[in-house]
């Protein structure tokens, strides 16, 4: 399931992995990104944005790309979340931590806030990676999201070169060069999985 699969674009990243996927993309129906949604060769569901419309253990996997800041109700969503997994399924994505408002999002996690939520809903977080810097995602806001800051998502962005560069030269453990990182993270990824029983 891609949870706020807005165009549908991940279908592709998945068909690519495994041709024969069963994907269901997931949206609220006033969903501006799903609204310009033209795609028609996928399998595509609206909801209320709170229960989702699908049995306990529907899913090995859950992907939800940058979704969770735009949730009103983000214990509940996890909790449904926690619900459709099938025991050791996988929860995979990424959410805002220092980034702008954007397209009606409600929040911004922290690391520490995530975690909890995570752990309150009976999943378990495996791993967290940061993502493009805060700095960078405000400037590219404050900038009117010009076309150039799209390759920050391929490589790294200013500030996190800076921590790379910061970590090298005074010798840093990579797991605090990562801290930093995710200190100071306009976005971060996750892995979460549902325990097996």
């Amino acid at each position: 399931m891609d949870l706020g699969c807005g165009v549908g674009g991940s279908v592709d990243r998945f068909r690519r992995h495994d041709p024969a996927v069963h994907w269901v993309g997931v949206d609220i129906a006033d969903s501006q990104e799903a609204s310009q949604r033209r795609r028609k060769d996928a399998e595509f569901v609206t909801f209320d944005g709170r229960i989702l419309p699908f049995a306990d253990a529907s899913f090995d996997v859950v992907y939800s790309s940058q979704v969770l800041e735009h949730v009103r109700d983000p214990v509940l969503q996890i909790r449904e979340v926690a619900r459709t997994l099938r025991p050791g399924g996988a929860f995979v994505g990424s959410t805002s931590q220092l980034e702008p408002y954007h397209s009606r999002s409600f929040w911004n996690y922290t690391v520490v806030g995530f975690v909890e939520l995570i752990g309150e809903a009976g999943l378990e977080v495996v791993e967290l990676r940061p993502g493009l810097d805060g700095v960078t995602l405000i400037l590219r806001s404050f900038l009117g999201r010009p076309a150039s800051f799209s390759r920050w998502w391929d490589e790294a962005s200013p500030l996190n070169a800076m921590i790379d560069e910061w970590g090298a030269k005074t010798h840093r453990s990579p797991a605090l060069v990562n801290l930093r990182k995710i200190q100071f993270a306009g976005q971060f990824g996750f892995l979460v999985r549902k325990p097996s029983r």
